[in-house]
């Protein structure tokens, strides 16, 4: 059963999307623990308006907050500090797609950073890299985080244009399975997230 953390290299790096492609991909359950922004939409809502097989089940956020920022600035605004004890994967038997906040070392409450909620969770990472200038080197330190912390890593999402040298710097360095690599699309549409989630290379 896959228990799935989708991460990124940094923020609007494509997570949401590479979340409704393994959650299309693997008709599995999706849930968001944390969102900070809630306009124009949600990424729950986006990923469940992309997803259209009919087993998926959309778990609500243990957090909506009103500021599209840094979580623990968002819950400060609100008055409200979020703790380790507030979260708990939903109680489903379905594989499952977790999607976080930012990156890994971003906040969620001063000492509580994403990257400790994933080993709270016990979950498996994906790592969503976008190309662009700066992109190798966020993507390792995002990859070498993951790797003293012992944090098991399922793959990689390349998001971009194709970008061969970038991707082989990187998979010299971290020789990980590429599960996808998103092109730029005019429009996202659920039959685009159906045509990308039958071209998922997840390994066994």
């Amino acid at each position: 059963m896959e228990r799935l953390f989708i991460t990124g290299i940094g923020t609007d790096v494509g997570k949401t999307v590479a979340a409704a492609v393994l959650t299309e991909a693997l008709r599995a359950d999706y849930w968001k623990p944390v969102q900070a922004g809630l306009e124009p939409t949600t990424d729950a809502a986006t990923v469940r308006q992309l997803v259209q097989n009919p087993i998926s089940q959309f778990w609500p956020e243990r957090y909506r907050l009103q500021l599209p920022a840094s979580p623990h600035a968002a819950a400060a605004a609100e008055g409200l500090t979020l703790r380790p004890t507030d979260f708990q994967l939903p109680a489903t038997a379905n594989h499952l797609v977790v999607e976080g906040a930012g990156g890994l070392l971003v906040p969620l409450a001063p000492g509580y950073l994403v990257a400790d909620l994933i080993q709270q969770l016990g979950l498996a990472v994906v790592v969503v890299s976008r190309h662009y200038l700066g992109s190798i080197n966020h993507t390792l330190l995002t990859l070498e985080v993951l790797r003293q912390r012992g944090l098991p890593v399922r793959g990689l999402v390349f998001n971009g244009p194709e970008t061969p040298a970038s991707e082989q710097a990187i998979l010299e360095a971290f020789p990980l399975p590429v599960l996808l690599r998103l092109r730029p699309e005019p429009t996202l549409t659920s039959s685009v997230i159906a045509a990308y989630a039958a071209q998922v290379n997840l390994p066994a």
